[in-house]
């Protein structure tokens, strides 16, 4: 068996143990996902702070862990009102000890300390996100609209991208990522999203097919730039995935990448303007 088909049957075995793992603690909800999604972003965090250890910096491991976690569990328990606060102490925090850690001889400090900022920031801000979506009314069915509707994207874009691609999206920082690919992943929301708004509508009178169709069309225009983040995080250091904790699909970093995105995104739009 050639290593594409390797890969391939890893990355097929791999998804059809996270969508039902997923799916299973989307639909138990409350204390069962938010542990659920803290142990992902942990994880995640993890991964974050090895990619900069292993180029030489120093983000702060236990205010960057401890944030992540504390921000989850307060954004269940008390909203923004709690995240905002525990961000607010977390930032604080990072500062003093990176202050220390200058002062004590560590000369690349000031960027340690931006890159345990970002960590926190991209993972336990964005991340809590995944928390508000499903404590939404009727959350279940507003956040089996908008991740599922990312994987029909993400499929739409390689299996157009792979076979029609020609003009390169990010050379630099995604080299197999086409304009083609792209604009495929876009029709493949839009149809996905309007399916998915029609199905759930049945189980959510506020969720509609026209709901879905525009969440579709946003969330395909805008999270591959989540992925495209990403991307340049790891090409910044010659890296290609996250960590192996995911045969054929690289390491949790590199799954959720479009799901932080997207979460925070739909929140918005849900709130806003569906409910």
């Amino acid at each position: 068996m050639s290593e594409r088909n390797i890969s391939l049957t890893q990355r097929l075995l791999t998804t059809a143990v996270i969508i039902p793992v997923g799916v299973l603690f989307i639909w138990l909800g409350t204390w069962f996902f938010v542990f659920f999604i803290i142990i992902i972003l942990a994880i995640a965090g993890w991964e974050y702070w090895h990619i900069y250890q292993q180029a030489g910096y120093s983000p702060n491991a236990p205010v960057l862990f401890s944030a992540i976690i504390v921000l989850a569990l307060t954004r269940h328990l008390y909203g923004f009102d709690g995240s905002d606060l525990i961000l607010s102490i977390a930032v604080l925090i990072a500062m003093a000890f990176h202050t220390i850690s200058y002062e004590l001889g560590r000369n690349t400090s000031s960027v340690d300390f931006g890159i345990t900022l970002g960590g926190i920031l991209y993972l336990g801000w964005l991340g809590s996100y995944l928390i508000s979506l499903r404590d939404l009314p009727n959350g279940l069915w507003w956040i089996m609209l908008a991740i599922p509707t990312v994987g029909i994207v993400d499929a739409g874009a390689y299996s157009i991208g792979s076979r029609f691609g020609k003009n390169k999206m990010a050379p630099r920082v995604s080299p197999k990522k086409t304009w083609e690919g792209y604009l495929g992943g876009i029709l493949f929301g839009l149809i996905g999203g309007a399916l998915l708004g029609m199905i759930w509508h049945l189980q959510a009178p506020e969720i509609t097919m026209i709901n879905g169709l525009l969440l579709g069309a946003v969330l395909a225009v805008i999270t591959p730039l989540g992925d495209l983040g990403e991307s340049m995080l790891k090409r910044q250091f010659n890296i290609k995935d996250s960590s192996n904790l995911l045969p054929g699909h690289g390491g949790f970093m590199d799954r959720i990448d479009s799901w932080l995105w997207a979460a925070c995104i739909s929140y918005y739009l849900i709130t806003w303007f569906f409910l």
